[in-house]
């Protein structure tokens, strides 16, 4: 997974199936974390969804994770604070 840190946070890569049985963290894509959205690519329903569950497995408030790039696409750079790429990296780690 491709992580960007700066003082404040990291930045990632996110790889995005919407439309998918049930919302959860599936491992990696390439360089991007893959993450499956239960919600429609609609009116924002994907990205809120994504937010949401990043924030829930990192232990942060949804208003520190933000979505940099890609609002319309499945390829998206998601930058949280308050967490090092460490952190990121051990927390997102798929369920086996």
């Amino acid at each position: 997974m491709v992580k960007t840190p700066s003082n404040d946070g990291v930045t990632i890569d996110v790889h995005v199936i919407p439309r998918a049985r049930k919302s959860e963290i599936a491992g990696t894509r390439g360089e991007a974390l893959l993450v499956r959205l239960n919600a429609p690519p609609v009116d924002g329903a994907a990205n809120s969804e994504l937010i949401e569950l990043l924030a829930t497995a990192l232990g942060l408030s949804k208003r520190e994770v933000s979505i940099v790039s890609g609002e319309r696409s499945r390829t998206k750079r998601v930058r949280i604070t308050g967490r090092t790429a460490a952190d990121v990296e051990r927390l997102l780690k798929p369920v086996q």
